[in-house]
């Protein structure tokens, strides 16, 4: 299993709002493109949040090549919308990880 981890930090003003849009609208757009099977928020503890929380989702994927998949076909996209929405109130950083037991 793969898993695509979205780590992002965000305004304080924004941070309900923003979650709440992950859930409802963001999420899901990106599991219907089929390549993840599922996704979680978890929210970052033991952190600084004196500019705002921070955020990790996680979308997995059976594969690397579904992965593969929505890089090269959804994520371009999918970015953009992101920054269209928010702008420079949320930064975000990606990471890919394999899981091994």
């Amino acid at each position: 299993m793969i898993v695509y981890n979205v780590t992002v930090k965000t305004e304080n003003a924004i941070a309900g709002e923003y979650v709440k849009w992950l859930k409802e609208e963001h999420i899901p757009e990106i599991i219907k493109t089929g390549c993840f099977t599922e996704a979680r928020i978890l929210r970052l503890l033991e952190i600084d949040e004196s500019d705002g929380p921070t955020f990790a989702v996680q979308y997995h994927a059976n594969s690397k090549a579904l992965y593969n998949r929505y890089i090269q076909n959804f994520s371009d996209e999918m970015r953009k919308k992101s920054a269209d929405k928010w702008g420079q109130k949320v930064i975000a950083f990606r990471s890919v990880m394999e899981v091994v037991h």
